[in-house]
């Protein structure tokens, strides 16, 4: 199975380090068969790769950011196989995606709002990324969902909070983003983001054939 992932931009070098990250991520997160990741650059860039590979009949997933909050509407069901992912996409400005024929919601995942918001859910290991300067009190608060914070917000909030560090420049997204991700604890951001475990527990049924 492929993932068509959001990321990397448009050189190969970021795209490497796209794949490379999200594949550390996926693998601490306890898989034991790995999909082939797909660093596609533009979110639209990932749909239309994954719209291709459905028409193919190719067993593939899409993760994207979710660039906004996601109505509660379209996460009600306590089932988290029932949520709407794809009404989110077809309904928010910007993207009015409609579902490929043949796929699924299951097949769609969201990082809400953006990659960065799952960072917020490790903060150890951004404070060890980081080392001296790092300032965590310019975090938002712990005990805040990370789904809540806005993605202006948590661009900010890094940018502040590595401001003054020594040994690395402010966070860049370029720079430093894929390095974190390859970094962070699964464990920590399913248990913050109810979005990320939808999408892990789906990996792992698709992959592994059991959650």
């Amino acid at each position: 199975m492929k993932l068509y992932v959001e990321g990397g931009g448009d050189t190969s070098a970021l795209k490497t380090a796209c794949r490379e990250g999200f594949a550390k991520f996926i693998t601490d997160a306890g898989l034991k068969n790995r999909p082939r990741v797909v660093a596609c650059g533009s979110r639209r860039d990932a749909f239309e790769s994954f719209c291709t590979a459905i028409a193919s009949s190719e067993a593939a997933m899409l993760l994207v950011d979710s660039e906004d909050f996601v109505s509660a509407d379209h996460q009600t069901n306590v089932d988290p196989t029932k949520w709407l992912p794809w009404t989110h996409l077809k309904r928010r400005q910007g993207d009015g995606w409609e579902k490929p024929a043949g796929s699924s919601d299951t097949d769609c995942h969201l990082m809400v709002q953006v990659m960065e918001s799952w960072f917020l859910a490790d903060r150890d290991a951004l404070a060890s990324f980081f080392s001296n300067g790092f300032k965590d009190t310019q975090l938002p608060a712990a005990q805040r969902s990370i789904e809540g914070i806005a993605k202006l917000d948590v661009y900010a909030c890094l940018q502040k909070a590595t401001a003054n560090c020594k040994t690395k420049a402010p966070y860049g997204k370029g720079e430093h983003s894929f390095k974190i991700l390859a970094q962070i604890d699964p464990s920590k951001v399913t248990g913050a983001s109810p979005w990320a475990k939808r999408f892990v527990d789906a990996l792992i049924l698709k992959m592994d054939g059991a959650t």
